[in-house]
């Protein structure tokens, strides 16, 4: 997405205070340009990093992590490599979810206490694991409106498509027959 897109985004979410920001895989442009654009704002986001990406100088390192978290910022786990959490066995599953919590929390000096699922996919089996583990709240990509108080949030990814326009229609609609139906996926994904 066009940084002058980006900041227009901003501008529509920033007359929206119900909306919370989040940012996925910890790119390094997180910090240089998401950073900066949301000061300008006075607005907060999580960042969800991945542990396994802490070296990479093009992924958000140690020092960027506590940097965000200095300006107020929440970080939470992505997980170790960017894979679905879904299907993963023990030992993957302890490092998806475990280790890299661990890794995260040593890393931003702070606790994690909130995850994104990579790729959005879930089910029965990982939303038990992940309440085992303790998360406050875990983050879907099943598109439909949040309630604030939910264990699971459902959120809008926002594409290099997308457009203040269509973020202020998203932010501002009143729901629908879409997001019935988006419930429903997400209800299936919970019980299977």
């Amino acid at each position: 997405m066009a940084r002058d897109v980006f900041h227009d985004v901003l501008d529509v979410v920033q007359a929206h205070p119900h909306v919370r920001l989040s940012f996925d895989d910890g790119n390094r442009s997180d910090l240089e340009v998401g950073l900066p654009a949301l000061r300008e704002r006075g607005l907060r986001a999580t960042f969800f990093a991945l542990a396994g990406r802490l070296d990479d100088p093009a992924s958000l390192g140690p020092g960027d992590l506590r940097e965000l978290r200095d300006a107020g910022m929440a970080i939470g786990n992505h997980g170790w490599s960017h894979v679905p959490w879904r299907g993963l066995d023990d030992d993957e599953a302890r490092r998806e979810l475990l280790d890299a919590r661990e890794a995260l929390a040593e890393a931003s000096r702070g606790p994690i206490e909130e995850a994104a699922l990579p790729l959005g996919r879930y089910d029965r089996r990982l939303l038990g694991r992940l309440r085992h583990a303790g998360y406050r709240t875990v983050y879907t990509s099943d598109r439909f409106p949040a309630r604030s108080s939910a264990w699971l949030q459902p959120r809008y990814s926002v594409t290099e498509h997308d457009t203040a326009e269509t973020i202020r229609q998203i932010v501002s609609h009143s729901p629908g027959p879409r997001d019935a139906r988006n419930a429903i996926a997400s209800m299936v994904k919970r019980i299977r």
